[in-house]
């Protein structure tokens, strides 16, 4: 063994010198490189679903420099090869007899050759700033040979395409076919393919009216080597040549400037492929741009538009704002800022009062004058209807009902559903915003809104084609992202927040939205498709919304003033409602929503009140309701009354013969809500008079309908001095009733048929008591104060 080792063991001692260097000079091979040959800033880059650029902003060095690209195509690739590294797969990253050819050329021509491999100049450009020397030349082959080493030919190629210039700040094939075309690398032609392989050679050749000809000799000498190698034909060959050059750079598509920057701002640097659908982003780009030009004649600058897939919960279109230049702040992505929500949460407490059992969709809910510790909430025609069925008040978004309902409900109830639908805009304590939250006293964003609007509508579609089940995570943020997917979380039989029951009513009660109340002028909307979809208008006429749902889509639109200026007639139904019917009519119909059976109970319901029906309600229907509106009370309005044998009189047993009596089922209506009820109600009638001397003791005849009790009146000043009088009014049942008035047991006068009846008092407390002519009485504290103690 020693033997066999000794002459090993020689050469070393021999040798040792030329081994030590040798071994270090592998180490310096071995390691020569950096780990990330290049480190440049690159451009952001957002492509649609499809993979079209649709925006792209420039990198920090102020470099058109796209992301590293995933393959060379294949007509460029054939182009670079044979115009600079033919033999490009056979060397080990440099190719001696074309070095040996390019130093005998530059010792003996005035003008130069490079003989570098398209490795070494992957290396160059890696250390760029370099002198071109020829000890500079040595350094690249040396790590170019490690290059071939560490990487695959294909690989190699892939650098040289996405970091080469050509000309001006244009870096990249990918950069260059869109600046210099317009189109990506792999739709280029043959002609455009062998003019970007030869413009790196000598970039000056860019310059419109600039050595065109030079530039032109150059890429048709390289179509005819491409015809020559058998590569294209001659008829491809005569129609590359026959291509013109391309002039100055084109302007990269901007198809959708707001999410580009903002993908800019949260991905930095990156390329990334969104769930966008060009098609549709270029239609609502033309869709904001009329809209735009009909809302600025009323001052109104900026709107924003944003369709998300109900399913995927993907964006498929986004306009930040309106196409008005710099001007109005239409930089500003109002998608992502908080404004105030206007109506928008209705329909959130619509469902879940449904949901709870607390209330059918039909039930009359109360629509009064009400003021609630100083809150006097209006609707949005300042008249009231005395009462209405709970959908008729959501479709119509009459505020007093809503407020009612809040305070009903329970406001942190109905605060902690909106945390649970991640509404995490209102973020504030449910006493910051006081019942005010649901006509607009919080702030959220249109991105927010139309995935809260999104997610119910997925929940009852999941709801009835997954065995009446439910996802955990279901209210979950939208994304623009085409992957990875969304995580909705594990199936459940229990609704996280509200149920599909509730929803599927809710959605039937948008559905029938159709205008304001009072806006006479607006036209019906008549969609080629049904949408569930609720407007909103802020207060100062500052926000418009309008956002709407079908079993695929839902589309959030805003329109106002980025600065907060308000304008007259800047509501929901005029403003944003047009652009969101626009929208649906360019997406593909999508029916409407399933009954979600497993989740609806039917029941009888009284007619006139949408109350479960009790034995007195003459009229009823059968109706589907959520599975918990069991719950609910039966009708309070229908009572039996008695009438005369001529049915015009209401008797008793004191005053009339019981066997003479008529027993009737009316439907009547405590006296507030009845005065305003029976306006415009003119079907609703009144109960019949008492027989003479056949009257009795009822509370329930008369009502205030101000002060109303807890309220207090305050005198307003006119001109420094306080004004003292105050209007009181009262609501009877009799139509000719004659009312008496009394002020701490002191007449005051008189009111008969319309009991309205003005008073100058002093500030202080008092006790208001009203009779009517037959003994009927009701009382209340009054607390009078000026208007600068409060």
């Amino acid at each position: 063994m020693s033997e066999l080792l000794s002459p090993v063991k020689k050469f070393t001692v021999d040798h040792k010198i030329k081994l030590g260097v040798f071994f270090i000079v592998l180490i310096i091979w071995l390691f020569c490189l950096p780990k990330n040959l290049f480190n440049e800033p690159t451009s952001t880059v957002v492509n649609s679903s499809d993979g079209s650029l649709i925006g792209a902003r420039i990198a920090d060095d102020g470099q058109w420099r796209f992301p590293a690209m995933d393959s060379v195509p294949e007509k460029y690739k054939q182009s670079i090869l044979l115009f600079e590294d033919e033999y490009f797969y056979s060397h080990p990253g440099f190719n001696p007899i074309s070095i040996i050819k390019a130093i005998g050329h530059n010792l003996t021509k005035e003008t130069r050759r490079g003989g570098s491999t398209i490795t070494q100049q992957v290396i160059r450009l890696s250390r760029k700033n370099q002198k071109r020397t020829y000890w500079e030349k040595c350094i690249e082959i040396f790590k170019a040979t490690r290059l071939e080493f560490r990487l695959s030919k294909d690989e190699i190629l892939k650098l040289y395409a996405s970091y080469t210039p050509y000309g001006g700040n244009v870096v990249g094939l990918e950069t260059a076919a869109w600046r210099y075309f317009g189109i990506p690398a792999h739709e280029l032609s043959w002609g455009q393919s062998a003019a970007l392989a030869v413009l790196p050679n000598a970039p000056a050749l860019i310059f419109p009216g600039r050595n065109e000809q030079i530039f032109i000799q150059k890429r048709n000498r390289l179509l005819e080597k491409l015809k020559e190698k058998g590569v294209i034909d001659q008829t491809t060959f005569e129609l590359a040549l026959a291509e013109p050059l391309p002039e100055k750079p084109l302007p990269l598509p901007n198809v959708a400037p707001h999410l580009t920057e903002r993908i800019r701002n949260e991905h930095h640097g990156e390329q990334i492929q969104t769930s966008i659908n060009r098609p549709l982003q270029q239609q609502l780009n033309l869709i904001s741009e009329r809209h735009f030009h009909q809302l600025k004649n009323n001052e109104i600058n900026n709107l924003a538009i944003l369709v998300l897939d109900v399913e995927s919960r993907q964006v498929l279109g986004y306009v930040g704002n309106s196409p008005s230049g710099m001007e109005h702040g239409s930089y500003v992505d109002i998608i992502t800022k908080n404004r105030s929500t206007g109506s928008t949460l209705k329909p959130m407490l619509f469902a879940s009062i449904l949901n709870e059992g607390q209330l059918l969709p039909q039930t009359l809910v109360e629509d009064v004058p009400t003021v609630i510790n100083g809150y006097n909430p209006q609707n949005f025609d300042k008249k009231y209807a005395g009462a209405v069925p709970a959908s008729r008040a959501l479709s119509r978004s009459l505020n007093v009902p809503a407020v009612r309902l809040l305070r009903e409900y329970g406001l942190q109830k109905f605060y902690n559903k909106l945390q649970k639908m991640n509404l995490n805009s209102i973020n504030k304590s449910s006493s910051f915003y006081g019942l005010s939250l649901i006509l607009g006293g919080a702030e959220s964003s249109l991105w927010e809104l139309t995935s809260t609007y999104a997610a119910m509508a997925s929940t009852l579609n999941y709801f009835n084609v997954n065995s009446s089940t439910y996802r955990t995570n279901e209210y979950v943020e939208p994304t623009y992202l085409l992957y990875p997917t969304t995580n909705f979380g594990e199936t459940q039989f229990e609704a996280s927040v509200v149920g599909a029951g509730a929803i599927f009513d809710t959605f039937q009660s948008m559905y029938e939205v159709n205008r304001p109340e009072g806006d006479e002028n607006w036209h019906f909307f008549d969609a080629a498709q049904p949408i569930a979809w609720k407007t909103g208008t802020s207060f100062g006429f500052k926000d418009a919304w309008a956002i709407g749902v079908t079993p695929k889509y839902a589309i959030g639109v805003w329109a106002g003033n980025a600065d907060g200026e308000g304008r007259p007639g800047l509501t929901g139904i005029t403003a944003a409602a047009p652009i969101l019917f626009d929208v649906l009519d360019a997406l593909p119909k999508s029916g409407w929503f399933q009954e979600p059976f497993d989740d609806l109970v039917q029941v009888e319901v009284c007619a006139d009140s949408g109350y479960r029906a009790s034995v007195y309600c003459a009229q009823t229907d059968k109706n589907w309701v959520p599975t918990l509106g069991v719950r609910t009370g039966p009708c309070p309005f229908h009572r039996q009354i008695f009438l005369d044998a001529n049915e015009q009189y209401r008797v008793n047993s004191n005053c009339y013969s019981m066997e003479d009596m008529v027993a009737k089922s009316w439907f009547v209506l405590p006296p507030t809500i009845e005065f305003y009820y029976a306006n415009s109600n003119p079907n609703y009638k009144e109960l019949p008079p008492y027989l003479n001397n056949c009257s009795q003791m009822d509370a329930q005849l008369m009502e205030f309908i101000y002060p109303k009790k807890g309220e207090t009146i305050l005198l307003p000043k006119d001109l420094g001095k306080p004004t003292k009088d105050i209007v009181l009014q009262l609501a009877h049942q009799q139509s000719n009733a004659i009312v008496f008035w009394y002020l701490n047991e002191t007449f005051v006068g008189k009111t008969q048929d319309f009991h309205e009846f003005t008073l100058n008092v002093e500030p202080g407390d008092y006790t208001l008591t009203a009779v009517d002519q037959e003994g009927n009485r009701i009382q209340q504290k009054v607390e009078v104060r000026l208007a600068s103690e409060n």
